[in-house]
């Protein structure tokens, strides 16, 4: 059981790309499946889903809630309401270069083809019938040892990733995934890759590329000399192992990485708990417990506050918040008030928390004033990857504009200044809004912005004039957006 509370193993969604390297395709007419998508997109996107009774057995289920089936003649089709039927039944062949090759499993035929042809009718595993298999999920995440039942996180001291944390606390077990060229890199938050002998270096290689393999639902990573990473020795040092085929001790879980921030008060003093179970702003450092995972309910959109010791902030008796709920009840869960550079809290009896003399948080207050008012500092995302309705966020090949509608992502660095964000492009210039709203990637000086945490993995971006960032239906990024709405939401 994953020890990160609410957390769960995500739901595997990929795309499958064929030999021509076009994506497998779900046709919102007529549930036609096709090879011809160019790129990762909500029609590319499948999510696979594991028999009960048969761990081996696989369906495909399209982003229409439709399942992908094969009759005994090898005729493809994609509206099958639900898996019941023999013919959803596939069996995942993975190959040495971390293809995969479809088998239905009654028929025993490989699925295969091109643009408008496909079929589930060969004898034999060919080119055609292989499958690379690109993740949709958002690329960072928390890694879970399915063995040590322990997450990894960067070990600064020994400058390797170890797998011995009971809960992902903190930006050192922030792991990004980057897909490069059909494999998979490991990131650290301080933007290293993992190589296979454990150490992390700054430039990828062919010794940080792994190729991603599936078995039971869990990961396993191979490198290219045909070795899985694991666990090593009492810190768990992740390297390859001498396994050439993946037990439970290579297998890793992906979940979730929520967004943990501190807490300033008006006396300028963090909000911790470190003097028990209430919570007060009364420390002069940022530590693990003056830190807290935001946890948005996904659908009140209300906010709950987790401690690295496992409890949710909860409104007590005389309006006092302390960290004594283990559990997500009414009292845990509170509304942001979103001030730009500061924010106001309102718990469940309808009043503001502040800051009392003693720095005793309470929710007792009618409006918000200066003691209402806390800056939050996310600490957990020093790299920024967004994703929007239509696509990544990536830099325009050919202008200082940028581009949200990509099925690759650019990384830009986020740093924290005052209650706002800058975020920087890799060229070590900034985002700016230009005076006709586009957003631009070549600031020479930083320009604010404000990050609202409005839906569970979801923020909005405003910008200093007031406006949202948005996605247009072109694709093009731009800071023009009077409210929220799915073209402004993205996730991070």
């Amino acid at each position: 059981m994953p020890t990160n509370g609410i957390s769960k193993a995500l739901k595997l969604q990929f795309g499958l790309i064929n030999h021509q390297s076009r994506y497998l395709t779900a046709e919102t007419f007529g549930f036609k499946v096709n090879a011809s998508g160019a790129s990762l997109k909500k029609k590319q996107i499948w999510t696979l889903e594991q028999d009960e009774q048969d761990a081996q057995v696989v369906f495909l289920r399209s982003h229409l809630g439709r399942y992908l089936a094969s009759n005994k003649d090898g005729k493809v089709s994609c509206d099958a309401e639900s898996p019941t039927a023999a013919d959803c039944r596939f069996l995942i062949v993975a190959q040495s270069d971390g293809r995969w090759a479809l088998q239905s499993e009654p028929h025993l035929r490989y699925f295969g083809g091109q643009a408008d042809y496909l079929s589930c009718f060969a004898q034999a595993i060919g080119e055609t019938e292989l499958w690379a298999v690109h993740l949709a999920l958002h690329p960072q995440a928390s890694l879970l040892s399915v063995a040590r039942k322990r997450y990894a996180h960067l070990s600064k001291p020994e400058s390797e990733i170890s797998v011995d944390s009971n809960i992902p606390w903190g930006v050192d077990s922030l792991v990004t995934l980057l897909y490069l060229d059909g494999k998979y890199c490991l990131k650290t938050c301080d933007s290293r890759f993992l190589c296979s002998d454990g150490k992390l270096v700054k430039e990828s290689n062919p010794q940080t590329s792994f190729t991603l393999e599936l078995k039971s639902g869990k990961l396993a990573f191979k490198d290219s000399d045909g070795k899985y990473l694991t666990p090593m020795g009492p810190t768990g040092t992740l390297r390859s192992g001498r396994c050439s085929k993946p037990g439970k001790d290579e297998l890793f879980d992906l979940e979730e990485s929520h967004p943990q921030v501190v807490f300033q008060a008006a006396n300028n003093r963090f909000v911790s708990t470190r003097q028990g179970v209430s919570i007060s702003a009364n420390q002069d450092v940022e530590t693990d417990m003056e830190t807290f995972q935001m946890e948005i309910d996904k659908e009140t959109k209300k906010c709950m506050f987790r401690t690295n010791g496992g409890n949710y902030w909860t409104l007590v008796s005389h309006g006092e918040i302390q960290s004594t709920a283990t559990e997500i009840e009414p009292n845990t869960m509170f509304d942001i008030q979103w001030l730009d550079r500061r924010v106001g809290l309102k718990a469940s009896n309808g009043k503001f928390v502040c800051t009392k003399k003693n720095g005793q948080l309470a929710a007792v207050s009618d409006s918000v004033g200066e003691d209402e008012q806390f800056l939050m500092k996310l600490i957990n995302r020093p790299i920024l990857i967004l994703h929007g309705e239509n696509g990544y966020v990536c830099h325009h090949k050919s202008s200082n504009t940028l581009d949200a509608n990509r099925s690759v992502y650019d990384i830009f660095a986020l740093l924290f200044s005052d209650g706002a964000y800058h975020i920087k492009s890799g060229s070590g210039k900034f985002w700016h809004v230009s005076s006709s709203g586009l957003v631009c990637s070549d600031g020479e000086k930083p320009e604010d912005f404000f990050l609202e945490f409005l839906e569970h993995g979801r923020i909005g971006i405003k910008s200093k004039s007031g406006k949202y960032l948005r996605g247009d239906q072109g694709g093009t990024m731009k800071g023009d957006a009077d409210q929220i709405d799915a073209s402004s939401l993205w996730e991070y």
